[in-house]
């Protein structure tokens, strides 16, 4: 167990974060949740500024925070909302871009130290991509410690001008439901049923239908291994504003794939697959990624974002935007269950070296200590 923060000892009152996110992003609202509960565990105060249904998704208050309603948006008076919980607080967290803003905004004036965490990047182009720019910028400059999910984002931010950016341990949040390796079946019928993949192989993919998902590439791609016997389903899971071009695709090119729409039982759909498969164009700590190694489910990924460092030798990584590649990779790996063994074997190595939740919690709770603790006398 990490021992509890430095401020608790000899009389000192509890240190007091104040976290705040966006809202919108499920790895990271899912990160503060695991961090939240933590940090109570140690002693600290924390309190969460989020959007409402943040918290009835993430349940901050049953991890022992306090939640204050923030919107997501930058106006007034959601800024003078963030600025009247950071009143008392001794350190500021925030995760994400639009969440690092809006608390610069409310810091304005302040000493509060700020801190924060980029999770993952935006994609957008042309002048708003200008703006995106200006903002990291400003929060960069703000802060006084950013973290960042990966290398590549650490190296972002140090460009962009951060005084102190670092890696961040960011584990993957509990709990997961156990897969039982001596039985890979035990799940599987009830879902190849459900999907029609009974007596075929079934490849998954997870994740919003837009444009940075790389869906158009792995339609592309599901025509490269229609000639196998029996050809594999590839089922999409998840909802976005390509759905339906995406449809259209399926059903005018006859593709063996099929759109199942938003699902809470992902860990169950992958452990049910023979493959999982990430064609993004740019993933940070891919939550899909770790889930599919957790689950012993042989990964077919893009070498983009974070996802080489990530998953290191133990999946098949193959350029974005390349669908003969990624085609090629998913022929050879339902050809060759040696390999696929080796992946699940190697998955179940490289998950292990991953950061757990006790250890995300013990490098957050240093960088706090290192930043508000009084200096020694000399």
């Amino acid at each position: 167990m990490t021992p509890v923060s430095s401020h608790s000892p000899h009389g000192q009152s509890p240190l007091r974060t104040v976290q705040v996110l966006g809202g919108g992003n499920a790895a990271s609202s899912a990160h503060v949740r695991s961090l939240a509960s933590g940090l109570v565990a140690r002693g600290v105060r924390v309190t969460v500024c989020a959007p409402v249904e943040a918290d009835h998704t993430y349940d901050f208050t049953g991890a022992g925070a306090e939640h204050v309603h923030v919107p997501r948006s930058s106006d007034p008076s959601s800024v003078a909302a963030l600025r009247a919980a950071c009143a008392d607080a001794d350190l500021v967290h925030a995760h994400g871009l639009h969440a690092s803003f809006r608390a610069v905004l409310a810091l304005s004036g302040r000493r509060t130290p700020l801190v924060v965490t980029w999770h993952d990047r935006a994609h957008v182009e042309g002048a708003r991509a200008h703006l995106l720019r200006l903002l990291e910028r400003r929060v960069v400059k703000a802060a006084v410690v950013v973290l960042g999910a990966t290398s590549d984002l650490v190296d972002r931010a140090r460009r962009t001008g951060a005084r102190d950016a670092r890696l961040a341990a960011v584990a993957l949040p509990g709990p997961r439901k156990a897969v039982e390796h001596e039985d890979p079946d035990r799940l599987r019928p009830k879902f190849r049923a459900e999907l029609g993949a009974t007596d075929r192989p079934l490849l998954v993919a997870v994740g919003s239908l837009d444009r940075q998902r790389g869906y158009d590439t792995l339609l592309d791609a599901s025509r490269g291994w229609c000639r196998l016997d029996p050809a594999p389903l590839l089922v999409i899971a998840g909802e976005g504003p390509l759905r339906a071009e995406l449809q259209r695709r399926i059903e005018d090119e006859e593709l063996p794939v099929r759109l199942v729409g938003r699902r809470d039982d992902v860990g169950e759909l992958l452990a049910a697959a023979d493959l999982a498969l990430l064609p993004s164009s740019w993933e940070s700590r891919s939550v899909i990624a770790q889930e599919a190694l957790h689950a012993r489910v042989p990964l077919v990924a893009t070498a983009v974002g974070g996802i080489p460092e990530l998953v290191g030798d133990a999946a098949e990584l193959v350029p974005y935007g390349d669908a003969k590649a990624l085609a090629d990779a998913v022929t050879r790996l339902l050809r060759d269950p040696e390999r696929r063994e080796l992946l699940r074997e190697k998955g179940t190595r490289q998950a292990a070296t991953w950061p757990t939740e006790d250890e995300t919690v013990a490098q957050v709770l240093s960088v706090y200590d290192e930043l508000t603790q009084p200096l020694p006398l000399t």
